[in-house]
C-alpha cells in the first residue's frame, strides 16, 4: 500500500520563489530511490504560508531507507554546498512531516 509523507514548510511572504527554485534545482534527486513513487511540490494559492513537499512510498520501510541514506543528505544540500561554499539562508521558518497512508478514493 503506498505510503504519503507530506512536509509541511512555512515560508514567510515573498520567500515561495525561492522556495521552489531551490526544489527545481535538485528535481530528480530522489527518483531512483527504492520505492519511490512519486513527488510534488504544492504552492498555497489561498493566505496560507504552508507550502506542502508531497512523496509517495511503495512502503514505510522504503521511505525510511531513503531518509537514512547518503542520497537524502546530499540531496538537501545546495549547489553552493557541493562546491564547498556555505549553506544559504533557510527559506522557511518552520516544517513538519506528516504521514498517511491510502484509504479511499477514485481513479478519476
Amino acid at each position: 500500500m503506498t505510503v504519503i509523507k507530506i512536509n509541511a514548510i512555512t515560508v514567510p511572504e515573498g520567500a515561495g520563489d525561492e522556495l521552489a527554485h531551490r526544489f527545481a534545482a535538485r528535481a530528480g534527486a530522489v527518483d531512483d530511490a527504492p520505492g519511490f513513487e512519486g513527488f510534488e511540490l504544492l504552492k498555497p494559492t489561498d493566505e496560507r504560508t504552508q507550502w506542502l513537499v508531497l512523496t509517495r512510498w511503495a512502503s514505510e520501510d522504503d521511505f525510511q531507507a531513503w531518509v537514512s541514506s547518503p542520497s537524502f543528505a546530499e540531496g538537501h544540500r545546495t549547489a553552493a554546498e557541493r562546491a564547498g561554499g556555505d549553506a544559504p539562508r533557510p527559506v522557511s521558518t518552520h516544517s513538519e512531516v506528516w504521514s498517511y497512508e491510502v484509504a479511499g478514493g477514485s481513479k478519476g
